[in-house]
C-alpha cells in the first residue's frame, strides 16, 4: 500500500477548541513520513538570565525552516523546543535544514539545540510517540533511538536555514483578566481537564488573547533577533538597520489601521487573536496558556492538587503578567501566519520544571 504523501492537505481544519480533543478529528501519521524534534539544552538557565524570547525564537526557528523547505507541514511549539513532520520526499533536504537550524542558534543566540529526525515507523514499532523521541534526543531515554535520530554536524553545508517569516513584532501581551498561567500537565482526559478549568475560571475557553491584547510599538524589542533571522550573507548592522525601516513600516500601517492593497489590518489583527496556537498535545502531555482572573487561580490549584493526591495527573504551573509571541508570518493578506504563544518570564519552561520536581518525587 503506497501511503498519500499529501495526506496533511486533506485533514479536515479544527475551528473550535473543543475540536482540539475530538479525537475524530485526528488521523495518524503515515509511517513513511518523519519526525523531527528539537529541545534547547539548558533553556531553564537561559530563562532565569532574561533570555526566554531568545529561547522561543530559536525553538521556533526549526519550525520556520522546514515550513519553508515543505511547505504545510503539521508542527506544534512548546516554548523551548518543537516538533513537525516531514514527507518523505523532502527527508534529505530536511536533515541539513535542521543542520543548519542548529548552527544558527549555536552562532546567533549561544543556544545548544538538540535536534532528532526518525521515521514514524521507527516511533510505532516501540510503542512510542513524541515523548519517547524527546527523551532519547534529551539522552535520557531509548540509546538505539538517539543514535537512529542523530543528525550530524557534518550534515551543516554551512548556508544559513531560510527562516523567512519568522519575527516576534508585537510587545509582551498584558494580562487583561487577571494573570497569565502557563500549565503543562501530564493526564489521560485532556478534555475533561480542559472544560473543568474554564468552567473553574469562568471562561468558555482557554485562551490568551484578547482583541484588544495586541499592542504594536517602534521599534520592536526583537528587531535584532528578527535581522539575525533575515540577513543571509549580508552584515548584521545593515540587516537590522534594513529591518527597523521593514518593521517602522509595518507598525505605520497595524498602528494607524491603514488598509493597503489586499492587507486589511483590521482582519489581521483579527486573525492572529483567533489564531494565536496557545496550546500543545503529546502523548499524555498538555500544554496551555491562558488569560486568568486571579481570584479563579486558587479554585484551579486546589483542582489540580486533589486530583494529583488521587494518583490522577501531575502538572507544573507559572504565573506571569504577561504572555510573550513569536510569530511565523507567511503572507499577511491571506490568512498565512501563525503566532506561537508562551507564558511570561518562562512560561513553559517554568511550569515543566516544576512538573519534573513532581514527577520526581515519592
Amino acid at each position: 500500500m503506497t501511503v498519500q504523501h499529501d495526506f496533511y492537505k486533506h485533514i479536515a481544519p479544527i475551528r473550535t477548541a473543543a475540536g482540539i480533543f475530538d479525537e475524530s478529528c485526528y488521523v495518524a501519521a503515515p509511517d513513511d513520513w518523519w519526525i523531527a524534534i528539537s529541545d534547547i539544552r539548558g533553556s531553564t538557565a537561559a530563562v532565569a538570565a532574561g533570555r526566554h524570547s531568545d529561547v522561543n525564537f530559536a525553538a521556533a526557528a526549526m519550525i520556520a525552516a522546514l515550513s519553508n523547505l515543505c511547505g504545510q507541514v503539521p508542527y506544534q511549539f512548546g516554548g523551548d523546543g518543537a516538533v513537525a513532520l516531514v514527507p518523505p520526499t523532502d527527508m534529505a533536504l530536511a536533515r541539513r535544514a535542521l543542520a543548519r537550524v542548529r548552527s544558527f542558534a549555536a552562532r546567533d543566540f549561544q543556544l545548544d539545540l538538540r535536534i532528532g529526525i526518525v521515521p514514524v515507523s521507527s516511533l510505532t514499532s516501540r510503542g512510542g510517540g513524541v515523548e519517547r523521541l524527546e527523551n532519547a534526543v534529551k539522552g535520557r531515554g531509548d540509546a538505539d533511538l538517539a543514535t537512529e535520530a542523530m543528525v550530524n554536524d557534518s550534515e551543516d553545508d554551512g548556508e544559513l536555514p531560510d527562516l523567512t517569516g519568522l519575527s516576534c513584532r508585537w510587545t509582551p501581551i498584558k494580562a487583561a483578566r487577571g494573570s497569565m498561567v502557563s500549565l503543562v500537565l501530564r493526564c489521560a482526559d485532556h478534555r475533561q481537564v480542559h472544560a473543568e478549568l474554564a468552567r473553574l475560571a469562568g471562561l468558555p475557553t482557554l485562551n490568551a488573547l484578547q482583541p484588544t491584547s495586541l499592542k504594536a510599538k517602534w521599534p520592536p524589542k526583537g528587531v535584532v533577533r528578527e535581522a539575525k533571522a533575515r540577513r543571509g550573507r549580508v552584515p548584521l548592522p545593515l540587516m537590522v538597520a534594513a529591518t527597523a525601516v521593514i518593521t517602522l513600516v509595518a507598525w505605520i500601517f497595524v498602528y494607524y489601521r491603514i488598509p493597503a492593497g489586499k492587507f486589511d489590518p483590521n482582519r489581521y489583527i483579527k486573525e492572529t487573536t483567533e489564531g494565536a496556537v496557545d496550546f500543545a498535545r503529546a502523548d499524555e502531555s498538555l500544554c496551555v496558556v491562558f488569560d486568568c482572573p486571579k481570584e479563579k487561580i486558587p479554585l484551579l490549584k486546589e483542582y489540580l492538587d486533589g486530583r494529583v493526591a488521587r494518583g490522577e495527573l501531575k502538572y507544573g504551573m507559572h504565573l506571569s503578567d504577561h504572555a510573550v509571541m513569536t510569530c511565523l508570518v507567511v503572507s499577511p493578506t491571506d490568512g498565512q501566519h501563525v503566532h506561537f504563544v508562551d507564558g511570561g518570564d518562562g512560561g513553559y519552561t517554568s511550569a515543566a520544571t516544576q512538573l519534573k520536581a513532581q514527577l520526581a518525587a515519592p
